[in-house]
């Protein structure tokens, strides 16, 4: 234990010390490097513009244009910024645009129109044939030779987002990059690459922590499972939204580029939908949780096959995305909301918070999709939060986890102590020596029944000895096979004053062998062996609504039960065995007794709650 804390705490100063070290570094880096060489604009003109053809507002570069929008028109002349750099790059995301002199006459821009041709050299890509498809891009123009862009005159830039619905802001869809060389990839370094990584330590909990924290805890949990899926999906599509303003530096192909990110978007709603489902106990609701999730699943392949057979890109068909994902969103929070009548403390708030969070945040980002929010990160916020809880609630589990080990250690311990003191009183001496008599007499007397006797001590005697190897429940039959050997035994000495009477209408739920035996045996030895006539003992069992239970009478002579009894014998066997039905199955015996009319012990084993 030493050694491992030893190794803990080397391990913690080194974490401590390369973090340092690399915040230093980073630091070293961002001031050597010029971070100031580059300057991101709205747009490369300073004026007015307008959204849809609403009021006109000043440009403000220094400021995001957070509006959704059909097209965009600037007016003004081209930026002051654009002479002090060499290089200028457009970022475009799924959006046209042209720029043009105050006259009408077109300076520059981007747009497909039919029987376009782009020399790509042998290589044909998807954005060939999908013309009406704009995709990502960045375009690059060297700002020291372009003349175009040292005109001084008034310039119009129009940006056309060509979809019947609205999606991005505009900031998000179209922007310029000022720099004196390699802009993007400045920016790339600096701006993304930070939290691009945080994502994909997102993505490494859901690949390793949570699937193993599964593992961990000794049984395959579906719960973690799927969150482990949808943290890695979480963390891919997070990851592609910081990349999907790069990505055409490595993928030149601008449809590509959009369908990469589409699909993530795709692949983390079917990931939630399955984390949402796997929170759900109800058969119906799960079915109906199901095949939500499988409708969806279809929807994206139906997508993807339109799009591959150039019908209709991605981002077409993508409106269909957000009505399934708003309409399934309200499917699954209903269900969900069934399921919290019965729930009750700790388990209704761990239940609530595990999707609540989630549910609301990703609800309001497919409404700002329809209602213009404006809002950003809500994605981020509710699986940061969901994240912390599981982690949390992984700590609990694990430590209840420990503790049950240790517990059961004990309680094996106990077990097998109580076993052994079981099986030692139902074969002490005095009852072999009983049984081995009988026995005798019946070999002269009748040997069949005296062969047959032998072997069921035998298998009686076995039995008891194998108990000593059992550790986990029986089923009943198993525990009455051996309790029927037992009566036998017992109906051979007392003959006629012992009637054994059985009614077993439930036999499919598990007991701890040996459980029954003892209650069998104080029927017949304090019981009925004590009334001079002798008397009847039943066995029976039967399902109630929450419980199985198992049955012992006798018409014996009967006890007070709220009397204490202080006459010299050992009541080891029946402690031992209430304990046992405890531990093991969260049993109890419950005893009733009437002097001079009988005793009757219930054992009820709760039934266990169905997956």
């Amino acid at each position: 234990m030493k050694t491992i804390k030893g190794k803990a705490w080397m391990f913690a100063i080194a974490l401590a010390l390369v973090a340092v070290f690399g915040w230093v570094l980073w630091q070293n880096i961002r001031i050597t490097s010029h971070i100031d060489a580059n300057e991101k604009l709205n747009v490369m003109i300073d004026g007015v513009y307008s959204i849809d053809g609403g009021e006109w507002k000043p440009i403000d570069n220094e400021k995001p244009i957070e509006e959704h929008f059909h097209k965009a028109v600037f007016k003004g002349k081209f930026s002051e910024e654009l002479g002090l750099y060499s290089s200028m790059e457009i970022v475009c995301k799924n959006v046209w645009y042209t720029i043009k002199d105050a006259d009408g006459n077109y300076i520059d821009g981007y747009r497909h129109e039919p029987g376009d041709e782009y020399d790509y050299g042998d290589i044909e890509y998807i954005g060939d044939k999908l013309t009406d498809t704009p995709g990502y891009t960045i375009y690059n123009t060297s700002l020291e030779y372009d003349d175009r862009y040292k005109d001084t005159g008034e310039k119009i830039l129009e940006v056309e987002f060509p979809y019947e619905f609205k999606t991005e802001s505009f900031s998000d869809c179209f922007y310029v990059v000022l720099s004196y060389s390699d802009g993007m990839y400045h920016n790339f370094i600096f701006e993304a690459l930070p939290p691009i990584i945080m994502f994909l330590i997102v993505c490494f909990f859901g690949v390793f922590f949570f699937p193993i924290a599964s593992g961990m805890l000794g049984r395959i949990d579906f719960r973690y499972i799927a969150f482990g899926a949808l943290c890695f999906f979480a963390g891919f599509y997070m990851v592609m939204g910081k990349l999907s303003n790069y990505i055409y530096m490595w993928i030149p192909d601008p449809t590509v580029c959009m369908m990469t990110y589409v699909l993530a978007c795709y692949m983390f709603s079917v990931s939630v939908m399955l984390y949402l489902r796997s929170l759900l106990q109800l058969k119906a609701t799960r079915i109906i949780a199901s095949s939500v999730a499988t409708a969806f699943f279809v929807l994206m392949i139906v997508n993807i096959v339109l799009h591959m057979t150039n019908t209709a890109d991605l981002m077409a068909t993508v409106i269909s995305l957000y009505i399934a994902g708003a309409v399934s969103t309200l499917i699954m929070t209903i269900l969900l909301c069934i399921e919290i009548k019965g729930k009750r403390k700790f388990e209704l708030v761990d239940y609530l918070v595990s999707w609540v969070p989630l549910v609301f945040f990703v609800s309001i980002d497919i409404l700002d999709m329809f209602v213009d929010l404006y809002g950003k990160n809500h994605l981020r916020i509710g699986l940061a939060i969901t994240i912390v809880y599981q982690l949390v609630r992984f700590g609990m589990d694990f430590r209840r986890q420990y503790k049950e080990a240790i517990r059961y250690q004990q309680v094996q311990k106990e077990l097998y102590e109580a076993k052994v003191s079981v099986m030692v009183s139902q074969i002490r001496p005095h009852f072999m020596y009983n049984a081995l008599s009988s026995i005798a007499i019946l070999c002269k007397l009748n040997p069949d029944t005296a062969y047959t006797a032998t072997v069921t001590f035998s298998d009686y005697l076995r039995g008891n000895m194998d108990s000593l190897k059992q550790t986990t429940p029986v089923p009943f039959t198993k525990e009455l096979e051996h309790l029927k050997k037992y009566l036998y035994i017992e109906k051979l000495r007392f003959d006629d004053q012992l009637n054994i009477e059985y009614d077993i209408q439930a036999t499919d739920f598990e007991i701890p062998l040996l459980s029954v035996q003892p209650l069998a045996e104080n029927a017949v030895k304090h019981g009925v062996g004590m009334k001079e006539d002798g008397g009847t003992v039943k066995i029976s069992s039967r399902e109630t609504e929450n419980a199985f239970e198992v049955i012992v009478e006798d018409d014996g002579v009967g006890f007070d039960v709220n009397e204490k009894k202080d006459d010299g014998r050992s009541h080891v066997g029946m402690e031992n065995t209430k304990k046992r039905l405890k531990d093991m199955c969260g049993g109890e015996v419950i005893i009733t007794s009437e002097v001079g009319v009988g005793t009757t012990a219930r054992i009820v084993i709760p039934k266990k709650e169905s997956d």
